[in-house]
């Protein structure tokens, strides 16, 4: 199960992407130095398709993605929720996910995603906008994924 503490609208997480970025809450990776730490809390209300329904029915003329902010204690929900916005809005929405794990979980459908990021914050390298990050966003067309963390600098 996920939970989800809030959301925003946001412009700088996909790249030419209006967002609405929902963050989620129980992040069992506890990267040091992490910007928001207490996601590492299992707190909020329960993400499931009536919320996403509720939060497109509010947002839907004005976003042109979302992405799940964390979720990797439950990725396979990550992936039903991604399936189920692509499904409700046949596309016209497109779904991102903000992972802190060095890769995807061998069973996970990354064509269910239009865009991923992968890596976990290491304070050193800093994040998507140094030069020397570590993490990646992909663009994903089908199940190839196109590098696009250069759009950052």
């Amino acid at each position: 199960m996920l939970r989800y503490h809030s959301y925003n609208i946001v412009f700088q997480e996909v790249p030419g992407e209006v967002t609405l970025a929902i963050n989620l809450s129980n992040c069992p990776n506890r990267c040091k130095g992490c910007h928001s730490p207490y996601l590492q809390e299992d707190i909020g209300g329960k993400l499931d398709q009536n919320v996403l329904n509720a939060l497109m029915a509010k947002y839907g003329e004005s976003i042109t993605c979302i992405c799940f902010m964390g979720g990797d204690v439950d990725p396979e929900e990550v992936q039903n929720l991604s399936w189920f916005i692509k499904e409700k809005t046949q596309g016209q929405i497109k779904t991102a996910w903000y992972s802190g794990k060095s890769k995807l979980p061998e069973t996970f459908a990354v064509n269910a995603l239009d865009y991923v990021k992968i890596g976990p914050y290491v304070e050193a390298l800093g994040g998507l906008d140094s030069t020397t990050t570590n993490q990646r966003l992909y663009q994903v067309n089908n199940a190839d994924l196109k590098d696009i963390t250069n759009s950052f600098w």
